[in-house]
């Protein structure tokens, strides 16, 4: 068993498989940071980070401070005179905690830094229609995602993978890079390089409701990057419309580009009532096959025409 001493700090489901890999290969995790419990679902009852259900499972203490410039948290963490920290999917990290290990810290992001630097990368890269995208582990430094790389690894985009593949895709390779870095600095032979890049850069800034809502006067191919980009979380959506002024929302999160050009206006809704719906952009249609209505359940599209006529609705743009 190695004699490196680790904390690891993440939160969500990402932060989850490099933390069991560095487990599964004997590595001593002294503590965990993650984020306090937080209420969540119809009954509001606190729900436990992924990464804090992992480590109680494995028996490993975990620290959950509400800040973490506290004096006290601060401390504690300084008594388990840990030799590295490593940091995946968590908030960004104070110089006082950042400095404590004599190993340093790092950072995976799922990205190919300096390319995507920010809250939303694996959404981000989609949207844009990228074809590649990968993992990269970093020294943290006070100015996010832009510390001296210590690994890096490409992964293909597949011409139909939505975030949520790409997510799990990522968060394996992700693992294998966070051990094989440890395995590096356990040696002494981690070699840094700067973030340099010949290209412009391309940021992945959080996701906001904006930028979930289809322009259909956008091109079928930009349309269908943004769905599957945001599937499944939080979902890309359209606004429908009556003629009485009612609205509602509809999240897409699974579509069809067609062949067929459209003369249609952008916009325009095509369907037989029973088994298929299609929606035009500037320059074809978009067959959606995986939906949602607001206040209702998700559902592919035949099973959603059998509850919702489109006769007297209208995309609202």
């Amino acid at each position: 068993m190695s004699k490196l001493r680790i904390i690891y700090s993440g939160t969500p489901e990402f932060a989850v498989e490099p933390l069991k890999k560095l487990t599964d290969n004997g590595y001593h995790i002294v503590a965990v940071i993650t984020a306090p419990d937080k209420p969540a679902g119809r009954g509001m009852q606190l729900r436990q980070s992924a990464v804090k259900e992992f480590a109680l499972k494995k028996g490993i203490p975990v620290l959950q401070p509400s800040k973490l410039k506290d004096p006290e948290f601060l401390e504690t963490v300084r008594s388990l005179h840990a030799d590295l920290h490593i940091v995946v999917a968590f908030r960004m990290m104070p110089e006082e905690l950042c400095s404590m290990t004599p190993e340093g810290t790092f950072n995976l992001h799922a990205s190919l830094l300096p390319q995507y630097r920010g809250a939303a990368p694996i959404n981000r890269a989609i949207m844009n229609g990228e074809k590649e995208t990968g993992v990269t582990t970093f020294f943290l430094r006070h100015e996010i995602d832009t510390g001296d790389i210590i690994l890096s690894e490409k992964v293909t985009i597949g011409n139909d993978e939505t975030a949520g593949e790409l997510h799990d895709k990522l968060m394996h390779s992700g693992a294998e890079l966070v051990l094989k870095t440890v395995q590096l600095i356990e040696a002494g032979k981690a070699v840094t390089h700067p973030q340099l890049s010949d290209n412009p850069l391309k940021t992945a800034p959080k996701i906001y409701k904006d930028d979930c809502r289809i322009d259909w006067n956008k091109s079928v191919n930009n349309i269908y990057n943004q769905i599957r980009g945001l599937s499944p979380y939080p979902g890309a959506f359209t606004v429908l419309a009556s003629a009485e002024g009612k609205e509602i929302s509809l999240k897409i999160f699974n579509a069809l580009k067609t062949d067929s050009m459209s003369d249609a206006n952008a916009g325009s809704i095509e369907t037989d009532g029973k088994t298929f719906l299609r929606i035009s952009g500037n320059d074809g249609w978009l067959e959606l096959t995986d939906v949602q209505l607001e206040g209702k359940r998700r559902m592919n599209v035949r099973e959603f025409l059998r509850g919702f006529s489109f006769k007297d609705y209208f995309v609202k743009k």
